[in-house]
């Protein structure tokens, strides 16, 4: 099933693309941007469609994502970079909260790579850099779905294991260890279901097999299967995690005292992180559930609304970029032993090759 819905998604997203670029060049010698295709689309079907409209829509996109590559793409890069080079270069004393705020830092870093590329191409601003092509059009939207299902997996499985810990703190089934092949395998599966989108890529240029492709060609039914699988189960399994949360810490017990269990900071942590990653990601899914029920926004007949649709959906895809920088500077605001680490790791630097006192001491208590 996620092998045939990342297929559908790929190509069904390439197919769409490619109607644009036959439509445009049929207009003229000069192919327009995604924006001006909008709107002179919506000009042409639907007299009653607001073009002034269409057109702020355009010049409100276009800011905000300079913005965004001015302000926060430098912030959520230094942050990430800084986020994974502490916590590795601190192995002994990571926790498994830190392991998993690593693999959503390298998800960000994905992200990261792909914001730039997007943001300054003609679908998201006037005044664009490029226009990429089919390839790495397919090869933006399996990175950003990748580091969409890392991120979303990496919180539900920490609120999971929290409350494991917290509930079995000497089991060590929320380990440091274990929680490393957790993340492992997230990668795993997201690369894995990822591979199969380069299958419309080789079945949309094989004009023998064009009959095949033509099958697949629901893009409501890929949208509600992305919808199911990176946003509906995480979110319940996050609501049963904290449902669990909640009924143990109503209950006092002696564990409640142990040095085992995590910092009570991690709570406020978790929660924190949780509620941003849904809150950012949340209008993305959203857009694929308004896309499922109401059908193909993008055809003749919904014309009058495409232009609306289609600023929202880049909003949400802007809001989505944004977990790359919010995370990791919420979590170096609320993490009380970054700071540390972080000293530690620039005392090793000052040191270099001699051997720093103060970094014997501090693995000696972190093994004791």
């Amino acid at each position: 099933m996620l092998t045939f819905y990342w297929i559908c998604f790929a190509w069904l997203h390439t197919r769409d693309y490619q109607l644009q670029k036959v439509a445009c060049g049929s207009v003229g010698s000069t192919c327009p941007s995604p924006a001006m295709w909008i709107c002179m689309l919506s000009n042409e079907t639907d007299t009653s469609v607001d073009i002034q409209l269409c057109q702020d829509f355009g010049l409100i996109l276009s800011v905000l994502s300079l913005i965004y590559l001015l302000v926060c793409f430098p912030l959520g890069l230094c942050y990430n970079v800084l986020l994974v080079v502490v916590n590795l270069s601190n192995k002994v004393s990571m926790t498994m909260p830190d392991v998993y705020f690593v693999n959503m830092a390298i998800a960000g870093l994905v992200l990261n790579l792909v914001a730039p590329v997007e943001l300054l191409g003609s679908a998201f601003t006037r005044w664009y850099a490029w226009e990429y092509n089919d390839e790495i059009h397919i090869t933006l939207l399996i990175l950003f779905n990748i580091s969409s299902l890392v991120i979303m997996y990496s919180t539900t499985l920490l609120s999971l294991d929290y409350y494991i810990e917290r509930a079995l703190p000497r089991t060590y089934m929320s380990s440091v260890y274990n929680t490393k092949h957790v993340c492992g395998f997230i990668w795993g599966g997201a690369v894995l279901t990822s591979f199969s989108s380069l299958l419309f890529y080789v079945c949309n240029h094989i004009s023998t097999k064009m009959v095949e492709c033509s099958k697949m060609q629901n893009k409501e039914a890929a949208d509600a299967i992305m919808m199911f699988i990176g946003y509906v189960v995480p979110a319940i399994a996050v609501l049963y995690a904290f449902v669990l949360i909640l009924r143990i810490r109503k209950e006092s017990t002696p564990l409640d005292q142990d040095s085992a269990r995590l910092d009570p900071s991690i709570h406020r942590l978790l929660l924190a992180s949780v509620c941003v990653q849904f809150v950012l990601w949340t209008p993305y899914y959203m857009t694929l559930l308004v896309h499922t029920i109401a059908g193909a926004p993008g055809y003749i007949t919904n014309a009058h609304y495409f232009p609306t649709y289609n600023f929202m959906k880049c909003i949400s895809k802007l809001l989505a970029f944004s977990s790359s920088f919010a995370m990791p500077l919420m979590y170096r605001q609320m993490n009380k032993n970054f700071s540390g680490k972080l000293q530690r790791l620039l005392r090793r630097l000052h040191c270099r090759d001699q051997s720093c006192p103060h970094e014997r001491s501090t693995v000696q208590q972190v093994v004791t």
